[in-house]
């Protein structure tokens, strides 16, 4: 019995492969997680090798297995019908397990090394495994599709759930990041007026976002990147015509490093989410117009 494996991570890319022989799962939005059950006694790593078995206690306590055996998965909690990141790490910064799942994707090691088997063959191992042995929540099995990965994927994206992982159903598991697994990622839009900026010596370090809410203009996160120097430079000479003494924000937040400006110029901006705050989850800069309506 090995002790921590490196997690098999995931290639990004635009488009989902087609094909039967890839297997489509979603992406979920959590913690990585690996348990080693020896024996009747538990343990849980992050993907990082760390051991976080009293953080997630609850996981540990319900894989009741017989044996030995390594399973791979994530930890989530379900939010308004998807899985969210930033509940979670309420969660964990409560203390609380009550809502906690664990989605259990992948089967390493089965009183034997089961890492060179296909991936099929592990998954089916694995749903072998749990339903022989009754486990129940807070832990599930996840589910694939096979076939038309691309339309899954589009599924998932009107769901606003974060996206899929397309898996090689003949492929063994390595502890790399490699093309047998491939994530696609649902992508969110928006404008959102800058209310501000942080400087760097020649243009700017990170832009403050605010949206309309009624006659509202309220702060939803910055972002910091998706521009080149040049871009930079230009975006600071825009932004640098329309400075403001104090923050046009309705709820003024403090920002000591920031230049705050009036709301004249708007950022296209692509972020995977918004969060129970709401503020923009991984956002990215696409552009800068003006004199577009609130």
């Amino acid at each position: 019995m090995p002790g921590f494996i490196k997690p098999q991570l995931a290639t990004l890319k635009s488009k989902a492969p087609r094909g039967e022989q890839w297997l489509h799962e979603i992406k979920y939005d959590g913690y990585r997680i690996q348990v080693h059950t020896i024996g009747g006694k538990n343990k849980v790593y992050t993907r990082n090798g760390l051991d976080w078995t009293k953080r997630f206690s609850t996981i540990a306590g319900a894989l009741d297995i017989p044996g030995d055996a390594i399973i791979d998965g994530e930890v989530v909690v379900v939010h308004e019908g998807r899985t969210s990141f930033s509940e979670l790490q309420a969660e964990l910064a409560a203390g609380r397990q009550d809502r906690l799942v664990y989605y259990a994707f992948d089967l390493l090691w089965r009183d034997g090394d089961l890492r060179n088997f296909p991936q099929i063959e592990r998954k089916q191992a694995l749903l072998d495994l749990l339903g022989e042995n009754g486990i129940e929540l807070p832990v599930l099995y996840s589910e694939h599709l096979v076939g038309n990965g691309q339309q899954m994927f589009e599924h998932a994206a009107k769901l606003n759930w974060e996206g899929i992982i397309s898996k090689r159903a003949d492929a063994p598991y390595r502890s790399e990041r490699n093309e047998n697994w491939l994530k696609i990622k649902a992508v969110h839009k928006g404008k959102f007026p800058v209310v501000g900026f942080i400087k760097d010596p020649s243009g700017v370090a990170a832009l403050y976002l605010g949206k309309q809410q009624g006659k509202d203009l309220v702060y939803v996160g910055k972002v910091g990147t998706g521009w080149s120097r040049t871009v930079s430079s230009k975006i600071r000479k825009q932004l640098d015509t329309v400075v403001s003494p104090k923050s046009k924000l309705t709820r003024p937040i403090r920002k000591p490093k920031a230049t705050w400006v009036e709301p004249k110029f708007f950022a296209d901006v692509e972020y995977r989410d918004i969060t129970s705050e709401g503020l923009l989850r991984a956002s990215s800069f696409k552009g800068l117009s003006r004199n577009h309506k609130l």
